[in-house]
């Protein structure tokens, strides 16, 4: 099995061995535990290593915001991998996707044939090569707060987490909700890591509970990050939460 080191001493420390390709990973804890910045990390290392990503924007207002993450907080500036990055962002008014730009979908990726759709588009878009193409998204409990669509859109990502291997599937979930079917996604998934935030003053933890056919440290470790950063991090899932559950809970 291929893997990619992280290149960030606490996740190395974990993964010694480097983070599998062609596998899926979720990484669960509750709103506001720094889910994104894990992401950040390995998304960087990914197109360090000569990788493609798929971004979904599903809590932020748009994909300017995981630009603007994995530059101060990863020290990765997206424009030097231009070609090698495509987003999708969540457009939960609209019943369909389209091209917004290039390299650029807005989908409503609560429709499970347009979860689907908006992937492999995206996907087509950027090369193929070296580790492969990284589709990387937070927050999909957000899409479960649909009354039409939760229990379908949850089978579609547990298809996606379960058996598709053309890809290296990175996602996060907050458990702060819907606990039964995050619970069902974790199952699902290859890899499973867990995060927790504590206040006064705030620091972030991160451990593996699960890792396909890769050595792991089961331990959990501080991920050195100030706490004003983990404060904005958490500010910015406080107000996502209430810019999308009530259009999503309306479709």
């Amino acid at each position: 099995m291929e893997r990619v080191h992280l290149e960030q001493p606490w996740l190395d420390r974990l993964l010694p061995q480097g983070f599998p390709t062609h596998t899926s990973t979720l990484i669960t804890g509750p709103g506001g535990s720094g889910k994104p910045l894990i992401e950040d990390m390995i998304v960087a290392a990914w197109l360090r290593h000569g990788g493609s990503v798929v971004l979904m924007s599903l809590q932020y207002p748009s994909h300017e915001f995981i630009i603007s993450g994995l530059k101060q907080l990863a020290h990765l500036d997206l424009t030097e991998y231009a070609g090698r990055s495509a987003f999708i962002d969540l457009d939960a008014s609209m019943k369909g996707l389209v091209t917004a730009a290039d390299y650029h979908l807005r989908a409503n990726l609560v429709i499970p044939d347009i979860w689907d759709m908006a992937i492999d588009q995206a996907c087509s878009m950027v090369p193929d090569d070296g580790p492969g193409i990284l589709v990387s998204g937070s927050a999909l409990n957000l899409l479960l707060f649909s009354p039409s669509y939760a229990k379908t859109i949850l089978a579609r990502m547990k298809k996606t987490l379960g058996t598709d291997k053309r890809r290296t599937h990175l996602f996060a979930a907050s458990t702060t909700a819907k606990h039964d079917m995050i619970a069902e996604l974790e199952a699902a998934a290859d890899n499973l890591m867990r995060s927790r935030l504590l206040d006064e003053p705030s620091r972030l933890y991160m451990e593996i509970l699960r890792m396909k056919d890769t050595p792991f440290l089961p331990e959990e470790v501080e991920i050195p990050l100030a706490p004003e950063q983990l404060k904005a991090m958490k500010e910015v899932a406080d107000q996502s939460r209430k810019r999308m559950i009530p259009l999503i809970s309306r479709i």
